[in-house]
């Protein structure tokens, strides 16, 4: 029989990737001022969420996850929040069309402020201070007093996170995601790409698709389906302080939420069966996330979706591949035959960023768009081998025009990378890349799901 769980059980586990907080007495008083805070969400709409995912588990749907690496102190304004949004919603919009199927739309935003990082330490110039463990820890300037992990970032960070949730409810709900507005964006954003052509061909036939649906006497007003959108949050449950203070009983059904975010994962890095983060996230009920990596046996995965998802719930857990690009072949076709042989429920997604990191010849963290490429297709075709469902991708991207991941449609090189490089952790995706990778997806759902043709993209 599995131990009895309670919010704060983790605490009797070992822990990986936790700050070292100097005053400890004030991360407890941090910690007990935030348990009363109202929730972030609310249980619900995480419930909603699992129900979305479900489809996905089904194949009947597909799972889009993306933002920020790491979000910001000092880039958090309404300008940013929006410009996600609407990367975001143009790449749904694509890939909506291209599946013929819903996409669930599922933000790395509102919460994903801790990073787990290979080493604790770091040193410059012979320096060595404490790794920069995301803005909710410590400070990204290489100071001492900077890198000292400060419980009181964690307020900085709740408050945030709800001015965040306010405003993507609003654009959610309030008209700004109506499909015409969608659809205006992508015809913008397609005329100023290299590849205008091909991709004007697929917002033409959107169009003609939006105009049959007016003739038809459908609305896009702000009370119709197609004038308001479900957005969803997400973030890596990492600072399990900071969650066990925003984890709450839903009054409805007397079971325990996480309400720092709709979803939350679980990272290759602290996913040790008897360590405390699995002790955290199995007793809650929202949807979860498991990084998945190249060390990661299938027996040890079948261990811990036995622990995650007990009663094999659709929507419950989400897996999360992050291989390289050399490495997904020879990796996840084992655990995708070990999951389906076992009859679980799962959701396969792909993480094409983690795996494909390297640095450039000047220096700068990146990782190239063809690498990215060629893990969404191994990654595709490692499903259709196995006649399997590939539920989703999950990015690290921006809605700005940084110069941080090389390649793309503008073909950013090396040189490239010092003119914009805002990163505060790993490079992401610009909003053209992320709008080109959504695209090519795109070209590929066609192909899988025998949807209506595109015009032929060179990528997948």
């Amino acid at each position: 029989m599995p131990e009895r769980w309670a919010p704060d059980s983790w605490r009797n586990k070992p822990i990986m990737q936790v700050p070292d907080y100097p005053d400890q007495q004030l991360l407890a008083d941090t910690e007990k001022q935030l348990a009363t805070f109202p929730p972030l969400v609310f249980a619900g709409e995480a419930r909603n969420l699992k129900k979305s995912l479900a489809r996905v588990a089904a194949g009947e749907a597909f799972l889009l996850q993306g933002g920020d690496c790491a979000e910001s102190f000092a880039e958090h304004g309404a300008n940013n929040i929006r410009d996600f949004f609407r990367v975001f919603l143009q790449m749904a919009i694509v890939l909506t069309y291209a599946g013929a199927s819903p996409v669930v739309k599922v933000g790395r935003i509102a919460g994903q402020f801790a990073k787990p990082r290979s080493s604790p330490t770091e040193k410059k110039d012979g320096i060595e201070l404490p790794s920069y463990r995301g803005d909710i820890i410590n400070d990204i300037a290489f100071t001492p007093e900077a890198r000292m992990p400060d419980p009181r970032r964690q307020m900085d960070a709740y408050r945030q996170s709800a001015a965040t949730l306010n405003l993507l409810r609003a654009f959610a709900k309030g008209g700004y995601a109506s499909v015409e507005n969608v659809h205006r964006w992508m015809i913008q954003s397609v005329s100023d790409s290299p590849q205008s052509k091909a991709y004007a061909d697929l917002a033409d036939r959107v169009s003609g698709a939006l105009d049959f649906m007016r003739a038809c006497g459908l609305t896009f007003a702000v009370d119709s389906t197609l004038g308001t959108t479900d957005f969803y949050t997400s973030h890596e449950a990492l600072l399990l302080g900071y969650e066990q203070a925003l984890t709450r009983i839903d009054s409805t059904t007397g079971d325990w939420y996480a309400t720092s975010g709709h979803m939350i994962w679980i990272g290759d890095r602290t996913r040790q069966p008897d360590h405390a983060h699995i002790e955290y996230a199995r007793g809650i009920k929202n949807p979860l996330g498991l990084k998945c990596g190249p060390s990661l046996k299938a027996e040890d995965l079948l261990r811990l979706i036995d622990i995650l998802n007990p009663d094999n719930e659709p929507g419950r857990l989400t897996l999360i591949g992050r291989f390289g690009a050399e490495k997904v072949g020879e990796h996840l076709p084992a655990l995708v035959r070990a999951v389906k042989r076992e009859g679980r429920s799962v959701i396969w997604s792909c993480d094409p960023m983690h795996g494909n990191t390297i640095t450039s010849a000047s220096g700068y963290k990146t990782r190239p768009f063809d690498l990215i490429l060629k893990e969404v297709r191994s990654f595709f075709d490692v499903h259709a081998a196995e006649g399997t469902h590939a539920g989703g991708v999950h990015l690290e991207m921006t809605g700005q025009n940084v110069t941080e991941c090389t390649g793309g449609a503008r073909a950013i090189s090396d040189n490239d990378l010092n003119d914009r490089y805002h990163t505060v952790c790993d490079p992401r995706l610009n909003a053209e890349q992320a709008i080109d990778l959504s695209f090519l997806l795109a070209d590929r759902l066609r192909k899988e799901r025998s949807a209506h043709p595109l015009p032929a993209v060179a990528g997948l």
